[in-house]
């Protein structure tokens, strides 16, 4: 692809900002084109089309990450954080420009085309926020997220590095959800909307930042295995090495589902705050 050729390899690792600036760019471009080309229903194609633009950057990600690992004597705790530091890092810079435009648009934009725009988003948004409140229980919460932790690590083990597609798609939906969220709730208070952004954020960033690192580390382990079974000797001594180091890896995003799903059910039972702007926001539909 044309794209990958257009920066040096490694600069995103270098400059975590440019990534935050892509998914943010991306994402403009993706919403204006899928506007453009599929204006019936263009929630999911722009989903889609951010996720193929960033794919080519991954592709070298994964293939710098790939050539650490063959460099590593041994493995470890140690090794494991310093070589995924800064994967993770563009991965969440890319995730934060993509909620950022979404959280934006659905607060900027007139309420007929975020309908449009974002109606995929919008739809969790009604199938999750009228009944949270009455049984926000723990089991639920982790499962469905660990499905979406076992999907990014399965997909990226079969393609290398398809689970941006989960992940732009979580990004966009949060955004969207708590733009909306937002919006409402200040419309029926007569309150800025920033504000309640602002609130918002600050209740549900604890558990939503890790919910988001258990499926980026679940990506980074299924790609960089894919990856190894195109480059190493099926059951190989290096091959075994960083399937294990991988399979570390996989457990800890499991560790952190349950430890960020833990928090989302306090939250849900306990902030009080939560449950208001939430109900504020539904007053107006």
């Amino acid at each position: 692809m044309v794209l990958e050729h257009l920066f040096p390899e490694d600069w995103l690792e270098k400059k975590f900002l440019y990534s935050f600036i892509l998914g943010a760019g991306y994402s403009i471009i993706s919403i204006i084109f899928a506007k453009i080309l599929f204006p019936a229903d263009p929630a999911l194609v722009a989903v889609a089309f951010t996720s193929l633009l960033l794919l080519p950057e991954l592709y070298k990600l994964f293939s710098i990450e790939e050539r650490i690992e063959k460099k590593e004597k041994k493995f470890g705790l140690k090794e494991l954080f310093k070589d995924n530091k800064s994967f993770v890092k563009i991965y969440v810079s890319i995730a934060l420009g993509i909620f950022l435009v979404y959280a934006l648009g659905a607060i900027f934009l007139p309420s007929f085309q975020v309908n449009q725009l974002f109606r995929e988003q919008l739809e969790m948004r009604g199938a999750s926020g009228g009944a949270v409140f009455d049984q926000p229980l723990f089991w639920d919460i982790l499962i469905n997220n660990w499905w979406v932790l076992l999907a990014c690590f399965l997909i990226s083990l079969m393609t290398g590095d398809g689970a941006i597609f989960l992940i732009t798609w979580n990004a966009s939906m949060w955004g969207t959800v708590f733009g909306v969220t937002a919006r409402n709730a200040a419309l029926f208070s007569n309150a800025n909307p920033f504000l309640y952004l602002i609130l918002i954020l600050l209740i549900v960033l604890p558990h939503a930042c890790l919910e988001i690192l258990a499926y980026i580390l679940g990506a980074i382990s299924g790609g960089v295995i894919s990856k190894d079974v195109l480059l190493e000797k099926f059951e190989s001594k290096r091959f075994n090495e960083v399937f294990k180091y991988n399979f570390w890896l996989f457990i800890i995003a499991i560790i952190i589902l349950i430890i960020g799903a833990l928090i989302e059910t306090g939250v849900l039972c306990n902030i009080d705050l939560y449950q208001q702007i939430i109900t504020r926001s539904y007053m107006l539909g």
